[in-house]
């Protein structure tokens, strides 16, 4: 590939060995824009988590087990395809002693330890970045501007928020805080932007002292009267100030967060300063939801269902009488969110795939690879929305007038780690990794797994993916009351089929004890249970959450949809 080549000949002059190419940009958000995702630019993966190593004489893809299919198709002809944490870059250089380039920006130090701790390669910060000689950037000349949620959204307003903060920093005899990860900074300002395809997240960062002077740093463009007069006793400095503004701090203790602080910031502020590396306590006062956005969540989810349920219907309605592709299948879906008033954006790339395509975990149809929904086969969708003001996501797999035993056997026993989780009893001490073991148990039993973990945090009208908190064997974070989880187990048969059940849950307290509660609603495919391999309680739950799905709908629905609903939501 010629832009390898290129990328290859610019080693010499910059004296190193390889080059590492990361998916984010400098605010280390999940979904960057087109126009800034360096790692699709150099080796054609469009999954949202990866990075690349480049050598002189090899070239490596480090994906998690979501994309190693993907990856494969994508790049497997360029790129030899690593699936991590099994593989890490310091297997790859093992005893080498080379020299990898890296832009300070794009990393942080928690980063780079992790991907190279052992090995005896030198790694050279370059600050001006390798591909962006490389290629050129289509300009973005519409300037979306930033606005600020009410306090009667959001429960709290930013004064209370930076109050907290301002405690805990005087507790910790801290003089200032930088809070570096921009998810942060819009939480704590209650502010949104329109930075990102999927994330109402303004893209910016902010400095918080003892004393509660407070510097935002963003693109002066994007801030109107309104905000100015919300955020009136925050001074706003223009983005590209901020080296410069770093560099006049001295003799303070820094606080920084090592998940989002770079290694070009950290370098700047340890110069002149003792320095606090820890995580933002941000991400955990973000995690757990108020009463106000608990219910703001409950009725984007019956408007996300609303939607969801009609593409569903039309889906089992239309297959045989209509050529539907994948593609033409999620911009139905999309039509649909988007008769809601409140809908803002799709919160992910919709995943929308049929039979063997299903198999890919994180799947993007284009036209390359669009297929045809055919009787017979299993469809796969997955895809959330942004509403005022809710964050969703939610899968449901499609028997297509699917026949195969085993296909029903297997999904029957997703179901059933979805429902473990569902039903789990939660104690004080419960972390999301021994949840994520009962998930896996049914499919266990006949020797199956998923290679995912079996949940994640979801933020208030924020990023669909957002910690600390999850479900998988190595999240140890405690649950709380007013967290917000995925649970979705699933199973994927290469070339074949794939299936995932994913609802959203929250975490609430009920006679002094924690549970589960499903937001999301849509009915789940019941022709594809084998109610045998259901036990009692199984059963139960299937048929309490689908009571609770028509209760929630069915004003919703018209006449036809509206029986439809009903045979949906029976007691199996």
């Amino acid at each position: 590939m010629e832009k390898i080549k290129n990328l290859k000949k610019l080693f010499k002059k910059n004296n190193i060995d390889g080059y590492i190419v990361p998916k984010n940009d400098e605010f280390f958000g999940e979904y960057i824009p087109e126009n800034k995702d360096n790692l699709k630019f150099i080796s054609k993966f469009s999954g949202s988590y990866g990075f690349a190593l480049i050598l002189k004489k090899k070239n490596y893809l480090f994906v998690d087990g979501r994309y190693t299919l993907q990856a494969n198709i994508q790049c497997g002809n360029q790129f030899k395809i690593m699936t991590i944490p099994k593989k890490l870059p310091v297997d790859i250089i093992k005893n080498k002693k080379l020299s990898v380039g890296y832009d300070p920006k794009l990393y942080t130090e928690l980063m780079l330890v992790r991907l190279f701790q052992k090995s005896k390669c030198k790694l050279v910060p370059i600050e001006n970045n390798l591909i962006d000689k490389l290629r050129k950037r289509k300009k973005i000349k519409k300037v979306n501007k930033f606005f600020t949620l009410e306090e009667k959204n959001v429960g709290v307003n930013h004064t209370k928020k930076i109050s907290i903060l301002s405690k805990k920093m005087n507790q910790n005899r801290i003089d200032l805080q930088f809070i570096s990860a921009a998810e942060n900074v819009a939480w704590i300002l209650n502010l949104r932007g329109k930075d990102g395809d999927f994330t109402p997240i303004p893209n910016s960062y902010l400095t918080i002292d003892n004393k509660k002077n407070i510097n935002l740093f963003c693109d002066l463009k994007k801030i109107d009267r309104k905000i100015k007069l919300v955020l009136k006793n925050i001074n706003i400095i223009e983005i590209k100030d901020i080296e410069k503004f770093l560099n006049k701090i001295k003799n303070k203790k820094i606080q920084i967060d090592r998940l989002s602080c770079s290694v070009l910031f950290k370098n700047i502020l340890i110069k002149n300063n003792k320095i606090f590396e820890l995580n933002d306590m941000t991400y955990i006062l973000k995690a757990i939801k108020n009463k106000i956005e608990i219910k703001n969540i409950k009725q984007s989810h019956i408007s996300d269902g609303v939607a969801l349920t009609k593409f569903l219907f039309w889906i089992k309605n239309n297959f045989k009488k209509k050529k539907i592709t994948e593609i033409s299948a999620q911009e139905k879906l999309f039509r649909f969110r988007k008769q809601n008033k409140n809908f803002k954006m799709l919160s992910f790339p919709t995943i929308s795939g049929s039979g063997p395509n299903g198999a890919i975990i994180h799947y993007k149809a284009d036209e390359k690879n669009n297929r045809l929904l055919r009787e017979g086969d299993l469809y796969l969708v997955d895809s959330g929305g942004q509403y005022n003001f809710g964050t969703t996501d939610v899968t449901r797999t499609i028997s297509l007038d699917n026949k195969s035993v085993k296909i029903k056997n297997i999904y029957t026993r997703v179901l059933q780690g979805h429902i473990a989780v569902a039903d789990y009893k939660i104690k004080n001490s419960t972390s999301g990794s021994e949840i994520d073991e009962a998930a896996r148990k049914p499919l266990n039993k006949i020797g199956l797994n998923y290679a995912h973990g079996t949940g994640h945090g979801v933020g208030y009208f924020l990023n669909v993916h957002e910690g600390p908190h999850g479900i998988s064997r190595g999240n140890k974070i405690k649950l709380q009351e007013g967290m917000i989880l995925s649970n979705e187990p699933g199973y994927y048969e290469k070339k074949k089929f794939g299936i995932r059940i994913e609802n959203l849950v929250c975490i609430k307290k009920e006679k002094n004890k924690l549970k589960f509660e499903n937001l999301t609603m849509a009915p789940i495919d019941k022709s594809l249970v084998v109610k045998k391999l259901l036990n009692k309680k199984e059963i139960k739950w299937v048929n309490d959450y689908h009571s609770n799905v028509f209760k929630k709908l069915k004003n919703f629905m018209n006449s036809s949809e509206l029986v439809e609903l009903k045979t949906a939501c029976s007691n199996i």
